[in-house]
């Protein structure tokens, strides 16, 4: 991929993708993800879509979103900083156990997933599964 041709990065390393629906958006967001953080992206995709095969995919904002193939709404993302991959579970707080982190908002928990940090994929696909089964946020 030339220079041109490859996409910005922004403030921590995160790609800037055009808006889209679908895998073919998602798949360039995770090719984009500098080093480490795309072995990240793409462990994270194939959870959720081990968990919920037919999940929807779309970039909005620069960050991949995935929502229940019966709703309109959307369950998780993910998004770059410097020293993490940030994974946003938009009904966090609904889940058993939620993720660790708060958010401002009061439904949305967090989890971040540094460099060095082993993937629990077991975790992760448990709360892709509650999530799922939840109303999506609409957006």
């Amino acid at each position: 991929m030339s220079d041109k041709a490859r996409p910005v990065l922004l403030s921590g390393g995160n790609p800037q993708i055009p808006k889209g629906e679908g895998d073919a958006p998602v798949q360039a967001y995770i090719a984009a993800m500098p080093g480490w953080k795309q072995r990240v992206g793409r462990a994270l995709d194939t959870i959720i879509m081990c968990a919920v095969p037919n999940a929807r995919k779309a970039v909005k904002w620069n960050t991949p979103f995935y929502g229940a193939p019966d709703s309109e709404g959307w369950f998780v993302s993910f998004h770059c900083f410097d020293r993490y991959v940030k994974v946003a579970f938009l009904r966090g707080a609904d889940l058993d156990p939620p993720p660790p982190v708060a958010s401002k908002q009061p439904d949305v928990r967090y989890f971040h997933i540094h460099e060095k940090d082993a993937i629990d994929e077991a975790q992760i696909g448990e709360w892709v599964r509650q999530a799922a089964a939840l109303p999506g946020v609409k957006m």
